[in-house]
């Protein structure tokens, strides 16, 4: 496992003051103790709560992203989710380019899943409304979850 320590400037002069020591388990500890501290502040960036009714779909590509690098979620199950993030222009006027980030604008993806639910109910497309309904219940177990941070531990 390799810790990066070039973007903490306190993690990196722990770092080389332990290693400058020779004890490389102590080096590993100074680094561990600084990350977790760090992490643990109130104001870390990692302890927003999720909120899937107005979230941006940068936001939910962050999510998922987390979510399959964290190993809660696998690369299949994160489909609908990495679908929802873009944005796919009606009249296909944006060549081919489809955008992660749509200005900011906050989407209510709960409602975007029931509806997508319902249509693949009318169509009788029951693999979609499958894929849609486990999306569904996999927000409203995260919903309000802090991004980040496992409050489950």
């Amino acid at each position: 496992m390799k810790i990066d320590t070039a973007r903490n400037p306190e993690v990196r002069r722990n770092a080389q003051a332990t290693t400058a020591a020779g004890n490389q388990v102590a080096s590993f500890s100074a680094v561990l103790r600084t990350a977790t501290t760090a992490a643990s502040r109130p104001d870390a960036q990692a302890s927003k709560p999720v909120d899937f009714t107005s979230m941006t779909r940068q936001q939910m590509q962050a999510w998922s992203n987390e979510q399959i690098r964290s190993g809660k979620m696998s690369l299949d199950d994160s489909t609908p989710f990495m679908a929802m993030s873009m944005h796919m222009p009606v009249r296909g006027d944006a060549g081919g380019r489809l955008q992660a980030n749509d200005n900011g604008e906050r989407l209510d993806f709960t409602q975007m899943v029931r509806a997508g639910i319902e249509g693949a109910r009318l169509r009788n497309d029951e693999v979609t409304r499958s894929m849609l309904a486990s999306a569904l219940t996999t927000m409203q177990q995260y919903q309000s979850d802090t991004i980040g941070v496992d409050t489950h531990a």
